[in-house]
């Protein structure tokens, strides 16, 4: 069957050309598991549905049309008719329910990701992929909703719709109408990715340049304690790191900076599901949050990716 005609895809059927489909952040991810994971580079499985599944679902329940009719309100320059029309598309959204083949394409992709890492029912961040996200004059990047540690097929239902939803968020619609963008013509991907146990260890993040310089000869490697979405917001001083390439590439240990951050907090895993945040052990303050050893494969890993 043709990919557009489809509501889920997998990441390894997507790549770079489906930005259409899946929106920006869902065919990279799909490029990199096609092109990345046979060079030995780990990444987390997972599926998407698609524009197609967004539409199926806005028209079965007639939200489409009510949609139209709401936003045939909106005075774009009025705060406060902005915050309602945002709020009624939202709850018109929540309060509706999954066609019963999508419903059940969707748990059904679930329980074959969980199978695939020996578990019943396991934990996957729900984000939000805007068919329209990261165009050359406007990066809707961060302006809809992620969900992370969802776990269970009634858990995974709720992110789903609370990420399309997050379409509407009064941020997002501001945005839309700065740039120009129809509201009733852009479509919500929803990414669906096994997470790593990062809350147990570290994250961060990885550019293949320095981004203060442009220095292209090296990679730099921002890590914390826990999940990655506290290094995203901001609120701690990261570990940094700086591997020259060339003598990377070579095959030297080409670690040349490590400065120690400011990691007293973290973010872990909630017995409820979602995370919530924990303080870091004074001994861990004083301790690099990731190993040379470690490094050194991160920074091959993003020469491969560059």
């Amino acid at each position: 069957m043709f990919k557009k005609l489809r509501h889920i895809l997998w990441f390894k059927e997507l790549d770079k050309k489906d930005t259409a489909l899946v929106g920006g952040k869902n065919a990279s991810l799909g490029e990199m598991c096609r092109s990345l994971i046979p060079k030995g580079v780990n990444i987390p499985d997972g599926f998407a549905l698609t524009s197609k599944a967004f539409w199926y679902f806005l028209k079965s329940n007639g939200i489409d049309g009510k949609i139209k009719e709401i936003f045939s309100e909106l005075d774009p320059k009025n705060i406060e008719s902005l915050q309602k029309t945002g709020k009624k598309t939202r709850e018109l959204i929540l309060s509706a329910d999954f066609p019963k083949d999508l419903k059940g394409k969707i748990t059904k992709s679930y329980q074959k990701l969980s199978r695939k890492y020996g578990e019943k029912s396991t934990d996957v961040a729900v984000r939000s992929s805007a068919t329209a996200e990261d165009l050359a004059t406007a990066s809707f990047a961060g302006q809809m909703e992620t969900f992370l540690n969802v776990r269970g097929e009634e858990e995974l239902l709720k992110a789903v719709k609370k990420c399309i939803a997050s379409l509407f968020t009064d941020r997002s619609i501001a945005y839309r109408e700065q740039k120009g963008f129809d509201h009733l013509k852009i479509a919500l991907s929803v990414g669906v990715q096994k997470m790593v146990r990062s809350d147990k260890a570290s994250s961060g993040i990885m550019f293949s340049l320095d981004t203060e310089t442009g220095f292209e000869e090296v990679v730099l490697i921002n890590s914390i304690w826990g999940v990655g979405e506290m290094i995203v917001q901001g609120k701690i001083t990261p570990d940094e790191f700086y591997v020259f390439k060339p003598t990377l590439e070579k095959g030297f240990k080409s670690t040349i900076v490590k400065n120690l951050g400011r990691k007293n907090l973290k973010y872990i895993y909630g017995k409820e599901g979602g995370l919530k945040e924990a303080k870091v052990s004074p001994k861990d303050h004083l301790r690099f949050s990731l190993e040379d050893k470690e490094i050194l494969t991160l920074a091959k890993w993003a020469v491969l990716i560059q």
